[in-house]
């Protein structure tokens, strides 16, 4: 009888004990954690946030002489901006405003004319930090700036704001993760608004306006309002850009050696509308820009209705074009000049051509156009550039930015030309349209190049090979062809052409002694499939190297050839 009562008593015990454990660890499991730990952001002194992200360092100053950190501005503002070393100064480019702004300096540059600054830009360590003044005048942003612990919220415009309210008797806990067992990061005050950013089943994840982010329950918060930050409407550039009436863009280029042509020997060229003389070129590493414009031309250009949009080159100096490029002050300086003769000589355009680049001056490239195309719209001056298709070859191609190019400029030429050159060791059409096509989807694909600025380059020239073995070695030669020049050997030699599929072109060849001589054929066969290729991805126009070199009867082959306006 004893014994069966130390039993029941142990028992007891027993399961007291296991109740008690098990509870314990019931309250243990259900108990929110307690813990508050530093945002993740705690060593910053100013934070920035921008769509419930920071950025990895500070702002620094207060209110108007907020300034935010260059890298920042390039992140999440304008990836464009650039800091230049060797001038201290950081340059801004907008469709139609270049800012330059030094170090230390209030007095900096808005399209080379004097802008006062309230602050400077400022220079800490290796940091450089933008007053948040010129910012706000030239891009779309919002700053809100927390009186409680300085935090800096950034807004673009247009931007959506979910905003709730804590709703409840008591401060709600802000938690690092959507668990109550997640430290606390912050509290929520009675009636406190925050920014409705994410959600996780019951679980908000919100944002404070003094900076701290983390989840809270949905049962705490009430959704409130929703905000749109204003697009402030700012004066725009006042630039249209050139659209020829006919639809499509028919260009060709003067080849201007040291003699401008006499133009009483020019015949009519129907359906052209504009002439690209090569007059303007970099001349030494000092930005002067040697000139062969000649006002009669101009005169002569207009009284046939044609525009004049002057060719501007590198001279194809690949180290030359190093240092113009290398710095804003001598950037501003080749700008300036051909500002001067464009007003002088009365021109519409200005055409860039700039070929054996290196590619560590791609981005330069970009930034002097950034800068130019601004100056150039103020005038009223259509902007295009001149590019290769797409190759791994890096001077010849791979140098070209040219999505970037393509935001900034009206045209985009593709000159799609030569397949193969003049000292190719193989012997092949200097434009075959299968090849041509390739260049054009690249470029409309890969690169996103709007068709509507795309022009194709069409070569009015094309080459007489002639390949020989002598003593074992095979060799090939090549000589330039204008269209006309093409045609007189094929009558002397009284030869037949055959048209070639897989180039798209006519074709002859014949013997001379040991040495095969072959011409792919450049005339209204081949005209005629280029333009067709203009309609089918609907490009902007066509652009042809080089007058003098077309027969005549190829400008009425275009104008007929050539889509039409709707």
């Amino acid at each position: 009888m004893k014994s069966s009562k130390k039993v029941i008593l142990i028992s007891a015990l027993c399961l007291g004990m296991f109740t008690a454990g098990a509870g314990a660890f019931l309250v243990q499991q259900l108990a929110p954690n307690r813990l508050h730990v530093e945002p993740d952001f705690h060593d910053l002194t100013k934070p920035i946030f921008y769509q419930g992200n920071y950025f990895k360092s500070s702002a620094i100053g207060e209110k108007e002489g907020l300034k935010l950190p260059l890298d920042l501005v390039q992140q999440w503002i304008d990836p464009t901006i650039i800091y230049e070393k060797s001038s201290e100064s950081v340059i801004l480019t907008t469709k139609d405003k270049v800012m330059r702004m030094k170090t230390t300096e209030l007095s900096a540059m808005m399209n080379e004319k004097p802008f006062s600054l309230s602050f400077p830009v400022e220079k800490k360590e290796d940091a450089i930090y933008l007053p948040i003044e010129p910012l706000k005048q030239l891009y779309p942003f919002e700053i809100r700036e927390s009186a409680k612990s300085g935090a800096i919220l950034l807004f673009k415009q247009g931007d959506v704001i979910k905003w709730g309210k804590h709703i409840g008797k008591k401060e709600a806990q802000l938690r690092t993760e959507a668990t109550i067992k997640a430290p606390i990061v912050s509290t929520i005050a009675l009636n406190e608004q925050v920014m409705l950013i994410g959600s996780e089943e019951d679980w908000y994840k919100v944002q404070l306006e003094s900076g701290p982010i983390g989840f809270v329950r949905k049962s705490e918060i009430t959704e409130d309002h929703v905000e749109t930050i204003p697009i402030q409407e700012k004066s725009s550039s006042t630039y249209v850009p050139w659209k020829p009436i006919t639809g499509k863009l028919n260009m060709t280029w003067e080849h201007v050696i040291s003699k401008n042509p006499d133009t009483s020997k020019i015949g009519e060229m129907p359906g052209l509308q504009v002439i690209s003389p090569t007059w303007f070129s970099v001349a030494d590493n000092e930005g002067r820009v040697s000139n062969l414009a000649d006002a009669s031309y101009v005169k002569w250009a207009h009284d046939n209705n044609y525009q004049v949009w002057a060719l501007f080159s590198n001279g194809f100096d690949a180290d030359r074009t190093t240092k113009v490029l290398a710095s804003y002050d001598l950037r501003m300086k080749i700008i300036k000049q051909l500002l001067g003769y464009a007003q002088t000589y009365n021109l519409q355009g200005i055409n860039i051509d700039f070929e054996n680049v290196y590619l560590k001056d791609k981005e330069n490239l970009v930034q002097f156009v950034r800068e130019m195309t601004p100056f150039m719209h103020e005038q009223g001056l259509s902007v295009s550039i001149d590019v290769t298709p797409k190759s791994t070859n890096e001077m010849w191609s791979m140098f070209y930015d040219r999505p970037a190019l393509a935001q900034v400029v009206d045209y985009m030429m593709v000159m799609a030309y030569d397949e193969y050159w003049a000292t190719s060791p193989k012997s092949g059409s200097v434009s075959s349209l299968p090849w041509v096509e390739r260049s054009i989807t690249a470029l409309l694909t890969t690169d996103k190049i709007p068709p509507s600025k795309l022009v194709l380059g069409v070569p009015f020239y094309t080459r007489q090979w002639t390949e020989e073995t002598k003593n074992g070695k095979f060799t090939t030669t090549s000589k330039t062809l204008t269209m006309e020049a093409a045609q007189t050997i094929i009558k002397d030699k009284k030869l037949t052409p055959t048209y070639l599929a897989d180039t798209g072109q006519n074709y002859v060849e014949y013997k001379d002694g040991n040495k095969l001589v072959r011409i792919w054929i450049e005339d209204e066969v081949s005209i005629k499939a280029r333009l067709a290729l203009v309609e089918k991805y609907d490009l902007a126009g066509i652009a042809t190297w080089r007058r003098g070199f077309e027969r005549p009867a190829m400008w009425q082959v275009m104008k007929d050839a050539l889509p039409k306006a709707p």
